[in-house]
């Protein structure tokens, strides 16, 4: 995928946002889920604060001075359908130390669960790419709200409940995230079984009454969830993986071992 390509892929309303729908094809998903499903129950971890979410990691271990102590990425990212490579032909991590992802974090979402408001951490290139499988979800994004007191860093910011940018991912899909959406805002799922979208020439988007309104809705290519999206409806959730890819600009240099005598 050349750089124009990537760069038609713009959300409108943002200048540093990308949907990609159909990155992978049917066929593929299928694969990769049939691969994710395989991997042993030992390399998932259970995330308690997360109503039992699942997710692990790939590509290294992530050290407490976010260092990665990598190690090699499975097959079904590397080499076939190579998903890695692919995110890397977009152009957006270009600028990044290493110009492709070299960490992965699979999660697993039930219909239902979701994650809270968050930033991905110092440890990463402000960059992160995102595949969707099996299912869609909302993402929405957040900002904090102003600071009225130089206390508040001690604390905790408020985030305003009001999305700055929501999104459909379908399946298949992968949304780039850059700039100052990576860097000053938070993102999150709601904990739902059901998205309830309205119109998308309707002036309100209200998430805690269940009223969206999707800032792609001009580029989602299903016809469910088109017709939801543009003339409003209910869109019901099943299990979701979601592969976030993105690049760690410190790795922890490895010398092999040597032999004893």
């Amino acid at each position: 995928m050349h750089e124009t390509t990537f760069q038609a892929h713009l959300i409108p309303g943002s200048n540093n946002t990308y949907y990609i729908p159909d990155f992978v094809t049917k066929e593929e998903e299928t694969y990769l889920l049939r691969k994710i499903q395989e991997t042993p129950k030992k390399k998932w971890k259970q995330l308690s604060n997360r109503r039992a979410l699942r997710a692990y990691a790939t590509g290294g271990e992530l050290t407490p001075k976010n260092a990665l102590i990598p190690d090699a990425l499975p097959p079904f990212l590397s080499e076939f359908p190579d998903i890695i490579s692919r995110i890397e032909a977009t152009g957006a991590f270009a600028d990044s130390p290493h110009h492709r992802p070299n960490h992965v974090i699979l999660n697993e979402y039930q219909s239902g669960q979701g994650i809270m408001p968050h930033e991905d951490g110092p440890s990463y290139h402000p960059v992160v790419a995102t595949l969707s499988l099996g299912s869609h979800t909302i993402m929405h994004y957040f900002q904090y709200t102003p600071s009225t007191s130089p206390d508040d860093s001690k604390h905790g910011r408020t985030i305003d409940t009001t999305p700055s940018l929501s999104l459909l991912l379908e399946p298949r899909s992968l949304v780039i995230t850059t700039s100052e959406l990576y860097t000053d805002h938070l993102h999150g799922i709601s904990e739902v079984q059901e998205d309830r979208l309205i119109a998308h020439d309707s002036g309100r988007n209200d998430i805690e009454t269940g009223g969206i309104r999707v800032a792609n809705y001009e580029m989602i290519r299903g016809e469910g969830e088109k017709k939801a999206v543009m003339h409003g409806g209910i869109l019901q959730r099943q299990t979701r993986y979601s592969l976030t890819c993105r690049d760690v600009g410190k790795v922890v240099s490895i010398r092999p071992s040597v032999a004893r005598k």
